[in-house]
C-alpha cells in the first residue's frame, strides 16, 4: 500500500483521515500542520501521496502545492476541503492537485480519491 502524508492545520481532521487511511492498509508516513512545515516534510520523505488541506496558517495548501510540485513534479496530492470552497479547488487543482475530497470525510469517497490518484 502508499506511503501517504496527511496535512490538516486541525490534529481531529490528521486523526480521522489517519484512521481511514490504516484501516484501508496504507502508511501514514508524517503528518503537518501547515503548508510550510507540508513541504519541508515532503523534501525529507518523499511520500507516495500527500492529502492537503487548503485553508491553513503559515503557508495555505494551494501554494503548499505548487511548492512540492516544484520539488517533485510527479507528487501526487489531493486537497481536502470544507463546503463552499469550490473556487478554491479549481485553484489547487491548476497548482496540481489530483483531486480534492471534501470535509467532513466519507471514508469510500477518499479511498477512492486515493486509489484513482494513484493509479494514474
Amino acid at each position: 500500500m502508499a506511503r501517504i502524508m496527511v496535512v490538516d492545520d486541525a490534529a481531529f481532521m490528521r486523526m480521522m483521515l489517519k484512521t481511514i487511511l490504516l484501516e484501508a492498509g496504507h502508511e501514514v508516513v508524517a503528518e503537518a500542520a501547515n503548508g510550510e512545515e507540508a513541504v519541508k516534510v515532503f523534501a525529507t520523505i518523499n511520500p507516495d501521496l500527500v492529502t492537503m488541506d487548503i485553508t491553513m496558517p503559515e503557508m495555505d495548501g494551494i501554494a503548499a502545492v505548487r511548492e512540492i510540485k516544484k520539488l517533485s513534479p510527479q507528487a501526487k496530492v489531493i486537497m481536502c476541503s470544507a463546503m463552499g470552497q469550490q473556487g478554491m479547488v479549481i485553484d489547487a487543482i491548476s497548482a496540481g492537485a489530483r483531486d480534492f475530497v471534501v470535509k467532513p470525510f466519507q471514508k469510500d469517497r477518499v479511498l477512492e480519491s486515493i486509489d484513482r490518484a494513484l493509479s494514474g
